[in-house]
C-alpha cells in the first residue's frame, strides 16, 4: 500500500491546518489508518487512529479536542484536521496503514503498522 500524505505548511500558534492522506489504486476503508508525528530529535510518537469497524478515533491526550480524524470515502483520503495549532505541534506528520482490523491495545505502537506514507512537515510560529 502506497500511502501519501500531504498539506502540510508552515503556520502560526492558534491556525489551522488539513492533512490529507491518499493510498491511490488501494482503499482505505478496510484498513486501520493512524498518524504519527515525530519532531525535530525525538521519537515518532502516535497522534490518532481509527478502524475500519466504526471509524472511531482514537486519539493521543495532547491533541485530544483540537485534531479530528476524517475521510471522504469517495475521494479515498483520509484527514486530520488539526486546530489551534501549538509550537510543540511542529513535526512532521506521517499517515500509516495496517490491512484490517487491530485490537484496542496495538493502536499506538508503530510496530503495527505496516505502511507508511512518506511524511508532510508542520511548522508552528509562535
Amino acid at each position: 500500500v502506497q500511502l501519501q500524505a500531504s498539506g502540510g505548511g508552515l503556520v502560526q500558534a492558534g491556525d489551522s491546518l488539513q492533512l490529507s492522506c491518499t493510498a491511490p489504486g488501494r482503499t482505505l476503508r478496510s484498513t486501520t489508518l493512524a498518524w504519527f508525528r515525530q519532531a525535530p530529535g525525538k521519537e515518532r510518537e502516535f497522534v490518532v487512529a481509527r478502524r475500519p469497524s466504526n471509524f472511531l478515533g482514537h486519539y493521543a491526550d495532547s491533541v485530544k479536542g483540537r485534531f479530528t480524524i476524517s475521510r471522504d470515502i469517495a475521494k479515498n483520503t483520509e484527514y486530520l484536521q488539526m486546530n489551534s495549532l501549538k509550537p510543540e505541534d511542529t513535526a512532521v506528520y506521517y499517515c500509516a496503514a495496517s490491512l484490517g482490523h487491530v485490537i484496542l491495545s496495538q493502536l499506538r505502537n508503530r510496530g503495527t503498522y505496516d505502511f507508511w506514507g512518506q511524511g508532510t512537515l508542520v511548522t508552528v510560529s509562535s
